[in-house]
């Protein structure tokens, strides 16, 4: 098998570990020149804590080059650049081969979610992949486990064959809308956790948080045309207790500076220096539900206290009187 992975962020290679680990042949995109002759040279990558990237693994900048003749094309990029790559993308893809996202988040300016993205270019069979799974944890070849969304069980096989092995777990569900709302919105859930934690809170208000972070997710699903099921999915309950209690997070790592009461500079040398996923998917998830009219006030709240119209400890007790 070959796959062309666009992304050679930490996720990316992690995704491109444990594919070469099941001798698939990869070739990995990023459009940055510099990143990709660090890492072609090099074979260690600063941004997943000094990893020795394995030789099989090939680089390029040429997208033509990691699309053409693969059997699975997996995105791994940031949200904020994924129109872009597909609108690139349709150059090169053939109707045939089906496509793996892997990038979690909401667009912006149209709060739609990233495989209606997707299908306003190109009709290739699509999945989606999401669960608590840690780009650290996976290079070590840790037991993980994924929501594999997708309508298309030819597409379901072609991933399981890639990627599934003894340390690798997929569940699979036809639920596309609900695994990306949760990979989506439990980065904004992470920051507000974080916050939490740098509060000092105990573990019994954390608790709370959590217990109604889940409902009032499982509300949107419904809300937005999902299954509430998936709320106890590795993408919704897994990945929500990971990235909501982890300092690995870098979401709740951020909401953590903001909750013990860093400085400006810390906060915005922090924001420069790490890609926090959240904070794009906030003003979008807070754009959609009040578009879709859909109530959500504690991503109003969250929302208010980033922009710094509301006080953190606003967190509290919106808690007891929600």
């Amino acid at each position: 098998m070959k796959v062309g992975v666009l992304g050679a962020g930490a996720y990316g290679l992690a995704l491109s570990h444990i594919l070469v680990n099941n001798k698939v042949y990869v070739t990995a995109w990023t459009h940055d020149e510099n990143e990709a002759k660090i890492l072609d040279k090099d074979r260690i990558s600063k941004k997943l804590n000094d990893y020795k990237v394995p030789s099989e693994i090939k680089f390029t900048t040429s997208l033509k080059d990691a699309v053409v003749n693969m059997d699975l094309i997996v995105m791994a990029i940031p949200a904020f650049a994924f129109e872009e790559v597909t609108v690139k993308l349709s150059k090169y893809i053939k109707r045939k081969q089906p496509v793996l996202i892997a990038t979690k988040g909401i667009q912006q300016n149209t709060c739609l979610f990233l495989n209606d993205v997707f299908s306003k270019y190109l009709k290739n069979s699509i999945a989606v992949i999401s669960g608590p799974t840690f780009a650290v944890d996976m290079i070590k070849d840790a037991p993980i486990g994924f929501s594999l969304a997708t309508k298309s069980h030819k597409t379901e096989m072609i991933i399981r064959k890639c990627f599934e092995n003894s340390t690798t777990k997929f569940r699979r569900t036809k639920d596309i809308v609900g695994i990306e709302i949760c990979g989506s919105i439990k980065n904004v859930m992470a920051i507000a956790s974080g916050m939490l934690e740098g509060m000092g809170v105990t573990d019994s208000t954390r608790a709370l948080f959590l217990t109604e972070s889940m409902n009032d997710i499982k509300e949107l699903i419904d809300a937005l045309g999902g299954k509430k099921k998936s709320i106890l999915s590795f993408a919704g309950f897994g990945d929500i207790l990971m990235t909501c209690t982890s300092k690995n997070s870098r979401n709740f790592s951020f909401g953590y500076l903001i909750g013990k009461g860093a400085s400006t500079k810390e906060i915005n040398d922090y924001l420069e220096n790490t890609t926090v996923e959240g904070m794009y998917t906030l003003k979008s998830i807070h754009k959609l539900v009040r578009k879709k009219k859909v109530k959500m006030p504690i991503i109003n709240l969250i929302h208010d206290i980033i922009e710094g119209k509301k006080d953190k400890e606003e967190m509290l007790k919106f808690l007891i009187l929600k």
